[in-house]
């Protein structure tokens, strides 16, 4: 493929994507929690710029690969080259790192250069010390790979993070429990079940406190990672995305882990921070509505490979840069088994079995189901799902849709 007519791209530009599976955005100083210590990630917010409001469109790596490489919606039809293609149409390594062999059979791996497959976890107890732990060592072949690159090139790191063994030494976990704590479990394969509703509180903060620990893990292993980048050279001219493709459940809603994948926040808002060369953007934050996808746009933008993905995601550079407020004021997620979710300014509608309605800005958890008492404002978002998602299938965007109904938009009183 040969370059995009038209563009000069950014030879001195280079780009890490960082995708850590199931990182709950509520686990993060950086997004509010106040009882785990997360340094590593305060010091990327700090230096880069953190999104508030990034939603999957998708729960399966399906979608996510397809999301991030394509910037498709899982409902638009294919159109042009993925981004692995056109980097490397004009020159540039596109490199895919990963230790989920789910990524590497997705259809559009066959795009990156490089392909470097990881071995499978395979943890059966918890680690004696950091450095045996299963992140410890994917993030070191990280820093290895890093060492041998020249720029300009494109890496996508796709860890199995939190989705992966649960094997940090005991002590990371245990510094999560009080004194008249029960003891932590001793588990490393990460749980999946829903909860009955006479669940024990104990166990749930249990499985709390080894997440809580794996989480400490994984920014001691991220701290590794900034402190080598701060002393190389790449610190200059590589961008660095940190993101996840999709949380992990711990107790809202009675489910833990993925045994349904119902489309609540803790599962489809996720973290995302991009960290600019020479501190652009520098500890901002903005509340736009963005999507996993918007990443390949953002991508091409910063390469100079102009507007070249053919879908209805955005680039997030005008955000960064003080130029754009928003992106957009819808957003459709799909799920297995006819699931979909609807994201407004003011409302979130999750459509299953029957429909549930949250308040967006005072309802973070997402606890108090008011479908029962708000028909009018679940009838009108029903109406905007269903609009967005035929224009959707039909090769339109919601740009293409007339204006959102203004009780969607308003935050209700």
């Amino acid at each position: 493929m040969g370059q995009p007519e038209g563009c000069c791209y950014n030879r001195g530009m280079n780009a890490i994507c960082l995708v850590l599976d199931r990182l709950q955005i509520g686990y993060l100083g950086t997004y509010g929690n106040t009882w785990i210590q997360t340094p590593a990630f305060d010091r990327l917010a700090a230096d880069g710029f953190t999104f508030d409001q990034v939603w999957i469109d998708g729960p399966s790596l399906d979608h996510g690969c397809g999301s991030c490489w394509w910037g498709r919606h899982p409902l638009e039809s294919p159109a042009g080259p993925s981004f692995a293609d056109l980097v490397g149409g004009v020159g540039i390594p596109a490199i895919l790192m990963t230790d989920e062999p789910a990524v590497v059979r997705h259809a559009s791996a066959a795009g990156f250069s490089d392909v470097l497959e990881l071995e499978t976890p395979t943890a059966t107890a918890l680690a004696p010390e950091m450095e045996a732990t299963h992140l410890a060592r994917c993030f070191a072949r990280l820093i290895d790979q890093l060492e041998s690159l020249r720029g300009p090139f494109w890496l996508w790191c796709h860890w199995r993070g939190l989705g992966g063994p649960w094997d940090a030494p005991v002590a990371f976990r245990r510094a999560y429990a009080d004194a008249d704590d029960p003891a932590p479990p001793a588990l490393v394969e990460p749980p999946h079940c829903v909860l009955g509703e006479d669940f024990d509180p104990d166990e749930l903060l249990g499985l709390s406190q080894a997440y809580a620990g794996q989480v400490t893990l994984l920014d001691t292993c991220l701290a590794a990672l900034l402190e080598y980048l701060a002393e190389s050279p790449l610190q200059r001219d590589t961008l660095l995305a940190v993101v996840s493709p999709r949380g992990f459940p711990l107790g809202e809603h009675r489910r833990v882990g993925t045994c349904d994948e119902a489309l609540y926040a803790e599962l489809t808002h996720v973290p995302l921070v991009l960290r600019l060369p020479g501190g652009e953007g520098a500890a901002g934050r903005s509340g736009a509505m963005v999507r996993l996808a918007d990443l390949a746009p953002t991508l091409a933008s910063w390469f100079g490979l102009g507007d070249v993905v053919a879908s209805s995601a955005r680039t997030l550079l005008p955000l960064v840069r003080g130029d754009a407020e928003g992106l957009r004021d819808r957003h459709l997620i799909v799920g297995q088994d006819h699931q979909r979710a609807l994201v407004t300014p003011a409302w979130y509608l999750r459509t299953a079995d029957h429909a549930e309605l949250f308040v967006r800005r005072d309802d973070f958890w997402q606890t108090n189901d008011v479908a029962g008492r708000c028909a009018e404002i679940v009838e009108i978002a029903c109406h905007a799902l269903q609009e967005l998602e035929t224009a959707l299938a039909s090769g339109r965007t919601e740009g293409d849709l007339p204006p959102l109904h203004e009780r969607l938009v308003a935050e209700p009183s």
